[in-house]
């Protein structure tokens, strides 16, 4: 064997090999260990252009709120942010922080999360944790609207915030802190409250440049309705997060769209709202079907001597803002934040995804208003001697059925809570005279209003339909006074939403 080997390492074709073999390896190394020393150096050149640490850090006020003397460490961030946005900062630098994310999305799809310019409207728990996971995940461009400030209630769920910037407007500190994560992102601040008139400079172009989307994490009704309208209106992609508070377990936090959220009331609130302005479906949120129950968390009373000291509505901080206290437990936003962040990267960068979908109703919707019809003629002919129901009309839509059944009866039967083989009816007998309007020559219109109408099984309703409708039999004889109660409740609720209609 040895032989062998001395003959074939004798070969003068052997030696040429063997040396090519071990100069190759020498100039491989050779190159590796340059890059190496190279990187080296552009790091520490780095390191070393960053102003120098002093002995001064950010103290609070005697009024518990950030001092507005920038901490050294602030003053070094801003100022290496400022380079980095100049594109005075090594872009390899960059994509080596970005490594994971680049592998896992492709050159292509981090390059589109990069150039992509998103808008967070709302800075608190979950907007802060959505703007933080975007900004590390390579998004460049983040406009922040929110026009509160950090409390120290809010540290328990705020990303990024500190004791330091207790005072300080949420989203400066956002800006603050993810410039010394991630100081080439360029942020836009505008440190104001979300409204209607200021919708089209709030959520416009930013250099030449519409917005690829644009998070919701509004937890007032009046603005996040009108937010999540103006954007399905103008053709803006958005999703929105429901609400985190009173939540706890995470395994039941869904991304579905809007119709199908359930179980929360900020969703149920906006669901019916946006159904009021004819948008029932094709936002995208972030919701959690957890169900309330004996010892969770529930939204705190106000204390009676609240009350006692006026008008409720002026303890809050503006006009229509919540004064109760929501308790929240601080990983929750944070988990409705990371998944509506979650969302975006996948669908800026083209990543597939699929969630489980919603079961529809649409189907259910127009079976009910079938038989809603059905009711309705059926009552017209019995209450309008010499005419018949042909070409008879109802003011009702499929739309209309889903918000009754959804949103003002939960979507099940209000008599036995069954959510199955449902039905419309009216709930009480019709005033006399006849139920058809004919107040236009040629047509026949049902004289039936939203308000009148409630759920009910199919069964139910035939009996309903026979002794209450038809019969004349009065409601509290027929039902027990817990039903009755709720059903005024909820058509009076009804009657509240109407102004939105």
């Amino acid at each position: 064997m040895s032989s062998w080997l001395s003959r074939i390492t004798g070969t003068r074709e052997a030696q040429f090999a063997a040396t090519a073999v071990v100069s190759g390896a020498v100039v491989a190394g050779a190159i590796l260990g340059y890059q190496h020393v190279r990187r080296q150096e552009r790091v520490e050149d780095l390191k070393g252009s960053i102003p120098g640490w002093g002995s001064e850090s950010a103290k609070l006020t005697d009024f518990g709120s950030a001092s507005t003397v920038l901490s050294k460490e602030d003053e070094r961030s801003a100022r290496l942010a400022e380079r980095a946005q100049k594109g005075d900062y090594d872009d390899e630098l960059i994509l080596e922080q970005l490594a994971r994310n680049r592998v896992f999305l492709t050159n292509d799809g981090l390059q589109k999360l990069r150039s992509a310019f998103i808008i967070v409207v709302g800075c608190g728990g979950v907007g802060s944790h959505c703007t933080a996971a975007l900004a590390r995940s390579g998004v460049s461009r983040i406009r922040l609207i929110d026009f509160d400030q950090v409390t120290l209630s809010s540290l328990n769920r705020h990303a990024v915030a500190t004791l330091a910037d207790v005072g300080t407007p949420k989203v400066l500190c956002l800006k603050r802190r993810l410039q010394q994560i991630t100081p080439w992102v360029h942020f836009d601040l505008c440190n104001e409250l979300y409204r209607p008139e200021a919708a089209e400079r709030l959520l416009g172009e930013w250099e030449g440049r519409k917005p690829d989307y644009i998070v919701d994490a509004i937890d007032n009704i009046d603005s996040k309705v009108a937010l999540l309208e103006y954007c399905y209106k103008n053709n803006l992609k958005v999703i929105s997060s429901m609400g985190a508070g009173c939540k706890s377990d995470p395994t039941r936090i869904f991304i579905g769209d809007i119709s199908a959220s359930t179980d929360d009331p900020l969703s149920r609130s906006t669901r019916r709202r946006l159904r009021a302005v004819g948008i029932s479906s094709g936002i995208p949120v972030v919701y959690s079907t957890e169900k309330p129950g004996p010892g969770k968390a529930q939204l705190l009373p106000l204390p009676e001597e609240e009350f006692k000291k006026g008008s409720v509505g002026d303890l809050g901080v503006l006009p229509d803002f919540r004064v109760r206290i929501l308790p929240v437990l601080g990983t929750m936003p944070a988990v409705f934040g990371y998944a509506v962040a979650n969302h975006i990267i996948l669908k800026v960068t083209g990543y597939p995804s699929e969630y489980l979908p919603a079961k529809g109703r649409e189907k259910m919707y127009d079976t009910i208003l079938a038989q809603l019809q059905g009711y309705e003629e059926r009552l017209a002919r019995a209450t309008t001697p010499g005419e018949d129901a042909q070409g008879f009309k109802l003011g009702v839509s499929a739309s209309d059925v889903g918000y009754i059944v959804e949103e003002v009866f939960r979507g099940k039967s209000v008599i036995s809570g069954i959510p199955t083989r449902l039905a419309l009816v009216r709930w009480q007998k019709p005033s006399p005279g006849s139920t058809m309007d004919l107040s236009v020559p040629g047509q026949k219109n049902s004289k039936v209003k939203l308000g009148q109408l409630v759920c009910m099984t199919k069964e139910e309703a035939a009996v309903h339909m026979k002794e209450v409708v038809e019969g004349g039999r009065e409601v509290e004889s027929m039902y027990d006074r817990e039903i009755v109660g709720l059903v005024e409740q909820r058509l009076r609720e009804e009657g509240e939403f109407e102004k939105y209609r």
